[in-house]
């Protein structure tokens, strides 16, 4: 049975393989190479000028401003996500009353509805979310100040993204809203896992429903987190945070910079002022981040595997 294994195995490999190294990691060693040149992204021509780009880069303020704001994202993004669709997701399957004659545990009432509504805004478009929001934040027709001046409060009708202190938390609450519904579900796939029988048995020993869920649930659903943790911080790093700062932000990026994150930085430096080479190398040292953030994550998480 073990003669012709490999071979077997490397011939199904050989190919996707072959197109990974050739759409994914290519384009990584080209992105390298170019950040080593002054080529403008249009010109054929181009000369190697070493480290200059990377030495304009570490005396470049906007892009330490961009560098702050994408480490606040995937710091802050991830935490409040991954929390709040925990919380969501153990109060939908666990958190119900117990019903006479029913199980122990048992989820809220309607519990499916909620997750549907919980997931609603990801079959929108990042860009319709953002467009809404947008509309939403305008500080003389949005609905948020209208509310605000419906209830009383015109004296408190802030500028949003008008504001550059308030601009960047405005941006941070888009992306958790439109991406929270997604792990409440896949939390809840999980927890929906966990046998009912460990939860009773908490219960009858005198466990509270906090003690349940730090003692069971989340141990128990600890690889799950994980991974969810590494993909919202990838996010935040990367397609979701340009997007919506890229559609609800003046300049966009703005006020002040206030919102500029690497991956819009990039977009700007290569496709608004023409200078490729330049806004690789700032692609260098977003993928340099990406890498650093998933690595931590995954050591600082690492734990004993508990199955059940």
């Amino acid at each position: 049975m073990q003669h012709g294994k490999y071979p077997f195995v490397v011939g199904f490999l050989t190919v996707p393989l072959g197109l990974y190294a050739l759409f994914v990691i290519w384009p990584f060693v080209q992105s390298i190479y170019y950040s080593f040149t002054d080529w403008t992204g249009l010109s054929p021509d181009f000369v190697m000028v070493g480290l200059d780009n990377y030495r304009r880069m570490l005396d470049d303020e906007i892009f330490w401003k961009s560098l702050q704001h994408s480490l606040l994202f995937a710091l802050l993004l991830p935490l409040v996500t991954i929390g709040l669709a925990l919380f969501l997701a153990f109060m939908i399957n666990v958190g119900g009353r117990r019903r006479r004659g029913g199980p122990v545990i048992s989820g809220v009432r309607g519990s499916s509805f909620y997750k549907i509504v919980y997931f609603f805004p990801q079959v929108l478009s990042i860009a319709i979310v953002a467009l809404l929001f947008a509309f939403a934040y305008n500080p003389s027709s949005g609905a948020i100040n209208s509310v605000l001046r419906g209830i009383g409060l015109d004296d408190v009708q802030p500028l949003w993204l008008g504001d550059p202190d308030l601009a960047l938390w405005c941006v941070m609450a888009v992306i958790v809203w439109s991406t929270v519904g997604f792990f409440v579900v896949l939390f809840s796939a999980g927890m929906a896992s966990i046998p009912v029988e460990l939860y009773e048995a908490a219960l009858l020993d005198g466990a509270d429903r906090f003690t349940t869920f730090f003692r069971i649930t989340l141990p128990l659903l600890w690889d799950t987190v994980q991974s969810g943790w590494v993909y919202m911080g990838i996010l935040a790093l990367g397609a979701e945070s340009f997007a919506v700062v890229q559609i609800m932000t003046t300049g966009p990026g703005g006020p002040d910079y206030s919102t500029t994150v690497m991956v819009l930085y990039v977009y700007q430096k290569a496709f608004r002022d023409g200078q490729a080479a330049y806004a690789t190398a700032v692609g260098v040292a977003l993928l340099i981040v990406t890498l650093a953030f998933a690595a931590i994550v995954m050591r600082l998480g690492r734990r004993e595997r508990l199955e059940y």
